[in-house]
């Protein structure tokens, strides 16, 4: 009886209290949770909505869900990233292409194809190897909240410049000659409707 006192006394803490555990979670674990499950909800909705500005708006829900996931990561340059990015811009500009188009504004039969089995297989497959994929490469990595900021604007600059400068600059002359293409293309359609 001594002899386990002794043991307990040199080993206050056990290795089971300092590890985080599953079916402990924090305040923190529970909002993620629960935006994660909004921001999935909000993402069924953009896919199986047959109305094209509804499917715009719960874009925003669900691009909004994953800016407050960003936060809650403690990566607050990256959520506003993603807000003024994709909110600001991506839907911004989705639905000026649908005012502009005169795309209807009510159910649209003609933009369900009646691929949906095929449609819902590839999704499945997709969302499984992704969740495989993160599982696998994060397995036993925990995100320390009271440690230092890991999504700040300096850690995410350094990682940036020094580790992908080339596929970013490689991205921004694929986009420039995208555009610079959709012009050359919108004003060879315009000189034909012309003549």
């Amino acid at each position: 009886m001594n002899l386990a006192a002794t043991h307990f006394a040199a080993t206050p803490l056990s290795e089971a209290a300092t590890t985080p555990g599953f079916l402990s979670p924090s305040g923190v674990e529970i909002a993620f949770l629960l935006v994660g499950l909004v921001t999935f909800g909000a993402a069924v909705v953009t896919v199986t909505t047959r109305q094209l500005v509804h499917a715009a708006l719960w874009l925003v829900v669900a691009l909004g869900g994953l800016a407050v996931e960003y936060l809650l990561l403690t990566a607050e340059f990256i959520a506003w990233v993603q807000v003024l990015i994709y909110v600001g811009s991506v839907v911004v500009l989705l639905l000026f292409g649908l005012m502009l188009t005169k795309a209807p504004i009510g159910r649209s039969p003609d933009a369900d194809s009646g691929n949906r089995p095929v449609a819902l297989a590839v999704a499945l497959v997709a969302a499984v190897a992704l969740v495989w994929v993160v599982v696998d490469a994060f397995r036993t990595t925990w995100i320390d909240l009271d440690g230092p900021a890991q999504g700040s604007t300096k850690v995410t600059g350094e990682m940036l410049f020094r580790h992908w400068v080339l596929p970013f600059e490689a991205l921004s002359v694929l986009l420039l000659a995208a555009l610079v293409g959709a012009i050359v293309l919108s004003r060879k359609n315009a000189k034909e409707a012309r003549d």
